[in-house]
């Protein structure tokens, strides 16, 4: 059955947080709010959650999952970095952005990109997201909640319930997002690329 946990989207309740982390550990697939729109979230190492996420999505195994970090050295952890990236995310995060840098070892490779050795990361600017991930003490694996064959994610908890409520453990209802993903940048060329257009500002990585 799934649980619903109503959460104050600015100064969410410690206890809530705690069981959020709890069952994401013991293998829960949540749904939660972040800067851009509702995401799911699983367990970085939970590979069975994994593809509940995938199969709810709609997925194959050559999309990016994404890695939700707490903070730049968390994200640092999971990609390689040079300085001239580390300045573009630091003055671009906490954001609406993904990042697909390279991964290092810390990443499962089932996790990365099947031909590129690549990984999506992301430092998300919402008050939810960034206390479960600081009681997590690692990274979340997320992926936009948009549903199969259709172009706009969910931004609503009781929409969430109504449509997939059966397919996820737990729903952290911290009131209605926006309805654009975010931006995805791709940094592990020699300039960033923007890969998809979404909430983010842009102008910092065109020329």
């Amino acid at each position: 059955m799934t649980q619903f946990f109503a959460i104050h989207p600015d100064n969410p309740q410690p206890r809530l947080i705690r069981q959020a982390a709890a069952m994401l550990r013991d293998g829960a697939v949540i749904a939660y709010p972040t800067d851009s729109c509702y995401a799911l979230g699983c367990h970085l190492g939970d590979r069975a959650a994994v593809e509940r996420i995938r199969r709810l999505r709609g997925l194959d195994d050559n999309h990016y999952m994404t890695l939700m970090c707490r903070d730049l050295s968390e994200l640092a952890r999971y990609a390689r970095v040079d300085n001239a990236q580390f300045r573009l995310l630091k003055n671009n995060t906490p954001g609406s952005y993904t990042f697909i840098l390279e991964a290092t070892r810390e990443v499962p490779k089932r996790l990365q990109h099947p031909k590129r050795n690549s990984v999506g990361l992301r430092i998300p600017d919402h008050s939810v997201a960034l206390a479960l991930l600081q009681e997590l003490g690692e990274p979340l694996l997320s992926s936009t909640l948009i549903l199969p064959d259709e172009s706009q994610p969910l931004n609503d908890a009781e929409e969430i319930r109504d449509r997939i409520g059966g397919g996820v453990d737990l729903i952290l209802d911290g009131g209605p997002t926006g309805l654009e993903p975010t931006t995805v940048v791709d940094l592990t060329g020699a300039a960033p690329v923007v890969v998809r257009r979404g909430r983010g500002d842009t102008a910092p990585f065109e020329a």
